[in-house]
């Protein structure tokens, strides 16, 4: 059973992270693809937590929790800089 879950899981991050790199290059504007890029990231926390889930261990949580905390800098980093050319 719980083989099923992490072959269908594997599926749907591999899915969802191929439609975010085709957003990343035919993105229309900065902020569709900083967001790609933000999503990105998250599927690859969700891809180390499906392989912590499978294996058993927290081996990898730091990892899980600096790219969580880059993909929020770096969108917050973005989006202010966007804001601040608008209002120039």
């Amino acid at each position: 059973m719980i083989e099923t879950a992490v072959w269908i899981g594997g599926v749907m991050l591999a899915l969802a992270s191929i439609a975010c790199l085709w957003r990343v290059f035919k993105g229309p504007s900065i902020l569709d693809r900083v967001l790609a890029l933000d999503v990105i990231l998250l599927i690859i926390s969700s891809a180390l937590c499906l392989d912590m889930a499978i294996n058993r261990h927290t081996d990898y949580l730091l990892f899980v929790v600096v790219a969580c905390t880059l993909g929020f800098i770096g969108s917050v980093t973005v989006s202010r800089f966007v804001s601040d050319q608008r209002n120039a």
